[in-house]
């Protein structure tokens, strides 16, 4: 029996039957950890829908349901209740009445949240029962805006745009010309943009100059897309705002350039964006990286890990040395998931250090360092320094070469948790990498613990996504299991596109290879094996492999064929 109670609405949906008990004892837990509210934990982790938990919650607890949708957001009540209390209690003012303040809240049973407001504000507060991810929405458009910069994300005007809150990414602030004359529309036109990205949830921005044209292409959901066409003679003048902003040398167009830009859009919101110049035949392509530090704080729930590998990873977190290793190219969502896990265990009991090329996300209570080869400071350098801290848990950014490997296994021979990635395609292809590296076999089966290989996929888009009807035979060939096909209780769906997405599709979830290396696997590897008779073992001892994963979201009607095939079919 768990020591957790369970009370509130989590108990309630026990009793509904909409959640069974150990799932919601875990979803408690899980948002107590994350410092959340039970309802804003169960809709972004996808347990419940957010329309039908506000439901049950009306009906249990005679709290009126109001729609969010159809309040004018111009009649909130500013500076009445303190941005920290907000975020806190996942709560949002919503009209004063004399000494009476309503508030929206999506858990009507949280009463420490009213008794605080109350407390601090000297009124009392009355609960108006909302849908949590349109609550969600609210608050960070509330926050977003709470530093009266014009109209917000959608409609700034040119003073609002003018006087973002940007910095560098290095120690001393550059003595910046105020924007003025013929640089202001500049200034203008990068903020706009860097604000576009972030609404609509793009990963990179690419500025590119051709011989006759200048084009802005945004990467959304893993798809680059044009968002703009400047004039080219604006090419220079973008180059050199973009490199004064990230603090590069902007007397320097022959050379590659690394640059950091934060940007502060309210007083507890803020967004980081890696940046990097390459000299093309026409100009400076410049590349910015979007770096939301809330991305590491999820939660393991919202990844879209299948219960059994989500079970395997937290096992290994759990364990006190060992190595984990994530693979994957390139914006697979590779530090996501290790920050993920390193925001698990970064307990005050605990010595965590990172080595990165460079630090992607910030995280409190992480001693994080960025690697230097010019000089000297490398992975394996970085890491033999970590070792003489007494380190609980370090991550390397990634392994590169046999000196890195060595050391790296050596620490999670030693009592080290260690998390690293390579750039492999499949998690078998990761143990013969190390092999081939130079990293003695024995070495490997012991100190490896789990190999984590990952995707992205689009997901689709729940408010137009329709059923889509293939034959038997392309299903079989396809990959589904035959069995499956023979009861085929599921339905394949396709993208539509709609007004609340991009072609079809809203997002992105992960698709992944979770391998535990099992006695059999060890056999393998200190055997010489290679990744086809290791792949075969994992696919024997019960290991889904990437294209199996992909295909399981198919059939749970989160992504469709077409994008399962893009992502993991060779």
């Amino acid at each position: 029996m768990s020591s957790t109670p369970l009370s509130g609405l989590a108990k309630r949906l026990v009793a509904d039957k909409l959640l069974d008990e150990p799932t919601a004892i875990s979803a408690t837990k899980a948002a107590q950890r994350e410092g959340h509210s039970f309802a804003q934990h169960a809709v972004e982790a996808k347990l419940v829908k957010s329309r039908e938990l506000a439901r049950i919650a009306s009906l249990a607890f005679g709290s009126p349901l109001f729609d969010l949708g159809s309040y004018n957001f111009d009649l909130i009540p500013r500076d009445v209740i303190a941005e920290k209390l907000i975020s806190k209690h996942f709560t949002l003012p919503l009209y004063k009445r004399g000494n009476r303040l309503f508030v929206a809240v999506a858990d009507p049973t949280n009463l420490a949240a009213l008794d605080e407001i109350n407390f601090n504000t000297g009124l009392n507060t009355e609960a108006v029962l909302v849908e949590a991810d349109k609550l969600a929405k609210a608050i960070d458009s509330y926050l977003s805006h709470s530093d009266n910069m014009g109209a917000g994300l959608d409609g700034m005007d040119d003073e609002a745009l003018d006087a973002l809150d940007v910095e560098g990414g290095g120690v001393d602030r550059q003595d910046d010309a105020e924007p003025g004359g013929d640089e202001a529309p500049v200034v203008r036109f990068v903020n706009k943009i860097l604000l576009d990205a972030i609404r609509t949830g793009a990963s990179d921005i690419h500025f590119e100059p051709y011989e006759k044209t200048y084009r802005v292409r945004l990467r959304t959901d893993g798809v680059l897309h044009e968002v703009a066409r400047p004039p080219i003679q604006l090419a220079t003048r973008i180059s050199a705002r973009l490199k004064v902003m990230s603090k590069m040398d902007i007397s320097e167009r022959r050379v590659p350039q690394d640059g950091r830009i934060k940007m502060k859009l309210s007083k507890t919101k803020a967004i980081d964006f890696r940046v990097n110049s390459l000299p093309t035949l026409w100009g400076e392509k410049i590349v910015l990286r979007i770096l939301d530090p809330s991305s590491a704080k999820l939660g393991i729930d919202a990844l879209g890990y299948e219960d059994e590998q989500k079970q395997i990873y937290m096992d290994a977190l759990a364990q006190p040395q060992g190595m984990i290793l994530v693979t994957g190219p390139t914006g697979s969502g590779k530090t996501v998931s290790l920050y993920t896990g390193l925001n698990i265990l970064n307990t005050a009991e605990r010595n965590i250090s990172t080595a990165e090329d460079p630090v992607e996300i910030n995280l409190e209570g992480i001693n994080q360092v960025n690697v230097n080869p010019k000089v000297g400071l490398n992975f394996a350098e970085a890491l033999r320094s970590f070792l003489r801290q007494d380190p609980d848990i370090v991550m390397v950014g990634e392994i590169r070469d046999l000196e890195t490997a060595e050391i790296a296994i050596k620490a999670a021979q030693t009592g080290h948790l260690v998390l690293s990635t390579l750039h492999t395609n499949s998690a078998p292809e990761t143990l013969t990498r190390l092999m081939n590296m130079g990293v003695p076999t024995f070495n490997i089966a012991t100190s490896v613990s789990v190999i984590i290989a990952q995707r992205l996929a689009r997901r689709l888009c729940g408010e137009c996504k329709k059923p889509a009807t293939l034959p038997d035979e392309v299903l079989k060939q396809e990959g589904f299991d035959a069995v499956d096909i023979d009861r085929q209780e599921w339905k394949i769906y396709q993208p539509v596109g709609c007004e609340h997405c991009s072609k079809g599709y809203k997002g992105r979830v992960g698709v992944y290879e979770v391998v535990r290396i099992t006695d059999g696997i060890s056999r393998i590897i200190m055997e010489g094996g290679n990744s086809i008779q290791i792949a075969d073992q994992a696919r024997k001892e019960g290991f889904n492999n990437l294209r199996t994963s992909a295909l399981r979201k198919v059939v749970m009607g989160v992504t469709s064929l077409e994008e399962a095939n893009r992502v993991t079919k060779d």
